[in-house]
């Protein structure tokens, strides 16, 4: 494969569950050659789904990679779910990828699980091309689905191709750009293709759409709005160099259509991600810190010439060892080499090195900068980890992975399943950042906690089909929070005299409610202390003890959030003061403070959303507020209509059941969190009396 970086593409494809991924993906590979039989999600035989529990559910939950040449491109293209409950495998993914292909069902437009994709995208500021896929539906609609883009996801859609006919008559595409109709021939399974003349019947169409295309590419470039006004020829080449400079400036979102599972447009898609999306050379030069010092700033250009840099997002625990996929952010990275993990500042060996196809892989002797690749022999690596050359440290902004909000109880069935189920649980933790596990000594169970009902279910699966841990399992438990309601204050001295050396700290500390916005911390630490009656060496105890104390509430032991804590004041002792007292007083006096700041319990709110025909949707709307739902928001699609609500999720169990009653089977919806609120009195006392004693 050629290393010219500018021939490179790091792609995503991503969507909502069930708009056509993996189907995409399987496409993909045919055609760029690197499989020569198609696989099927329903016969579970898919490349990129290659693990049990996706070939037995027909979804992707973990996230997959391969590697595949296009016309003397190399794109290294990875697989995300769409469910909720396996988010954090895309929120990994978009930190390390350069472009993605968003994903839409053709009849459903946007859906909720697109909008939370979207918003990764622009965290982590990903250009990206919208494929409306399932053009071959019944009801698919490619003017809906791009208006849906527009006004749900507050995007900017310009289509550079429109579809020839639609549901049972879609037979192919029209190319904006060349004025040409392309068709698929399905015999061949796609490859071939046939270039014609635009239809009659839709020439004045295309010529609105070029129209409205030619237009807003040239709003983005002086050029060629100067030629655009003059009504001056604009060719082919600079619409397209303009395009390219304004998918990757995050201006626009060229939109094409498609039915991946008829074999139409997936080809045209790969020209435009080559043509379109960023080589690792198009983004800015990655950002980092230096390990010592957080102000200095230390940036790595996308060069073999740099030193080495590289980004942990993804570990597969396997045996005899683990594997960690790393995206080469500058210099070059040999196998049998030593590097240093500057999070830890540790050093970690690189034994041996893999280029991933899906399960397959490919041993490398060395890989270069924009690359991703799979390493084996380090030991203490975590996700989010930077790994870099030891003479040159510098570490990059890690991955932020939302909170958990269900938990269970297990236990081993035998004392031998004992040792066995704590290895598997600590194997689980490296490779799933949104999985918690913790042992509660008074019962003996390990509680683990996750993103999901399905999310559970999966690593229970794991745990006793794969590792062969026979575990007893309890109900499902909602992962509240806590959080306090006004402001309190605490000035505590905390003495212990005990022979020799004493321990003493005072600290005086104000806590207060806050709303963060996104992207800030829930917990939020300030000082405001001068001249020196807290030494600054003690300052950071302080916070730690804040944190500490935090994980466990004052209402009901579930962690605090959403709460600014400030040293105002305090006083030490030049022999008997130490880390660990300041630590300690700085805990015990957020405990006697947020006792006093009227303490309240907060459950998780999700974001619901359900398409329903008309006919049931009186009956799903009183279900739902039954479930002490807040209706958000109501669309009529065709004979469809879409309720949006936020739903408590103890509301929500059993709910796919229940909805499969009151529609028939006809409806269908999906689930992703929202928000934590506060819980109403009347619920709280009913969960707090529930409490295990």
């Amino acid at each position: 494969m050629t290393m010219d970086l500018s021939t490179w593409r790091n792609l995503g494809v991503i969507a909502h569950i069930d708009a056509g991924k993996t189907t995409t993906t399987e496409r993909i590979l045919y055609y760029t050659g690197r499989v020569h039989r198609m696989g099927d999600v329903d016969d579970g035989t898919t490349t990129t789904d290659f693990d049990e529990e996706e070939q037995q559910r027909g979804i992707t939950i973990y996230s997959a990679a391969v590697s595949c040449p296009w016309k003397g491109y190399t794109i290294n293209l990875i697989d995300t779910p769409g469910h909720v409950d396996f988010t954090a495998e895309v929120e990994r993914s978009l930190r390390v990828l350069d472009g993605a292909v968003v994903v839409f069902d053709a009849k459903e437009g946007v859906e909720a699980q697109s909008e939370t994709v979207w918003r990764q995208c622009n965290k982590y500021h990903v250009p990206r091309i919208c494929f409306i896929n399932k053009m071959d539906k019944v009801g698919a609609d490619f003017e809906m689905a791009f208006k849906s883009i527009k006004q749900r996801l507050g995007a900017h859609p310009l289509a550079i191709q429109i579809p020839v006919g639609a549901s049972d008559f879609f037979e192919g595409l029209i190319d904006l750009m060349t004025m040409k109709a392309f068709y698929f021939l399905p015999d061949k399974q796609g490859a071939k293709i046939e270039e014609r003349d635009i239809p009659e019947n839709l020439q004045a169409e295309a010529q609105q759409w070029r129209q409205k295309m030619v237009e807003e590419i040239a709003s983005t470039s002086e050029p060629l709005m100067e030629k655009f006004i003059s009504d001056e020829t604009i060719s082919i080449d600079e619409l397209k160099a303009a395009l390219r400079q304004a998918v990757i400036a995050n201006l626009v979102n060229p939109v094409i259509c498609g039915s991946s599972l008829r074999y139409i447009g997936v080809q045209k898609m790969l020209d435009a991600v080559c043509d379109y999306l960023p080589s690792p050379l198009d983004v800015p030069p990655v950002e980092g810190h230096h390990p010592d010092d957080a102000e200095k700033t230390i940036i790595r250009k996308p060069s073999n010439d740099e030193p080495f840099s590289g980004l942990v997002f993804k570990i597969i625990a396997e045996k005899p060892v683990d594997l960690y996929f790393v995206r080469i952010y500058s210099g070059v990275l040999k196998s049998g080499t030593r590097v240093m993990n500057s999070n830890l500042d540790a050093k970690e060996n690189i034994s041996r090195m893999f280029r991933m196809f899906a399960k397959k892989r490919e041993q490398l002797e060395e890989a270069y900068a924009g690359d991703i690749v799979a390493v084996a022999g380090m030991k203490e690596s975590l996700t989010g980890h930077t790994i870099c050359e030891p003479k040159d440290p510098v570490v990059y902004e890690s991955i932020g992975f939302p909170d958990t909000v269900l938990s269970m109880a297990i236990e081993p069935k035998s004392a031998t399943d004992r040792d066995k189920l704590g290895l598997a649980l600590g194997a689980l933790m490296r490779q799933d950042p949104t999985f918690r596990s913790s042992y509660d000594h008074e019962t003996g169970q390990s509680i683990i906690s996750g993103m999901g009902e399905l999310h559970l279910e999966v690593l229970l699966n794991k745990i006793q089909r794969d590792m062969k841990v026979e575990v007893n399992v309890g109900q499902p438990r909602v992962s509240y929070r806590e959080t306090i309601t006004q402001k309190a204050t605490s000035d505590l001295t905390f003495k212990k005299q005990s022979g020799g050396r004493g321990q003493y700290a005072q600290v005086k500390i104000e806590i207060a409610p806050i709303q963060p916005a996104e992207g800030e911390q829930s917990l939020q630490f300030e000082s405001i202390i001068f001249g020196g009656s807290v030494p600054k060496e003690y300052i950071r105890p302080v916070e730690n003890g804040f944190r500490g104390a935090a994980k466990n509430g004052v209402v009901a032991g579930y962690p605090m959030t959403n709460i600014k804590y400030t040293l105002v004041d305090g006083k030490y002792h030049e022999v008997d003061s130490s880390e660990l007292a300041f630590e300690t007083a700085a805990s015990m006096a957020f405990q006697e403070a947020a006792k006093k700041a009227r303490p309240v319990l907060m459950e998780p709110i999700m974001k619901v959303e359900v398409t329903t025909p008309e006919e049931f949707f009186g009956n799903i709307n009183g279900d739902l507020n039954s479930r002490r739902a807040m209706i958000t928001g109501s669309d009529v699609r065709g004979t469809y209509r879409v309720v949006q609500a936020q739903v408590p999720l103890a509301n929500m169990f059993g709910y796919a059941t229940q909805l499969r009653s009151l529609s028939q089977g006809r409806a269908s919806w999906s689930m992703e969190p929202s928000h934590y609120a506060v819980v109403p009195n009347s619920v709280a006392e009913k969960i707090l009396a529930n409490l295990p004693k």
